[in-house]
């Protein structure tokens, strides 16, 4: 039987918060090890982000949103990242 292949995984959170032209964009990176890192610095796009991470071994698996426009308007977008443990 061949080697079975274990994962990591983590986390990237989009989050889109506004009122007219007022907005705000995050990205915060939760990591395998339990970290959460305000990466907004590192790009203005989520394409941006994950193409960083992708660069870094991480391929995305599943991506979510969230939409609530009661209140102005929030958006959460969750993108699952796996890459194999060395």
């Amino acid at each position: 039987m061949g080697r079975m292949v274990a994962w990591e995984y983590a986390l990237l959170v989009r989050r889109y918060q506004g009122q007219g032209r007022n907005f705000t964009v995050s990205f915060v990176w939760y990591g395998p090890d339990g970290s959460r890192k305000d990466i907004t610095a590192y790009g203005d796009t989520a394409i941006a982000h994950l193409n960083r991470a992708g660069r870094e071994g991480w391929e995305l698996v599943s991506a979510a949103e969230d939409v609530n426009n009661v209140q102005g308007s929030t958006e959460v977008h969750r993108y699952h990242l796996k890459r194999p443990l060395n």
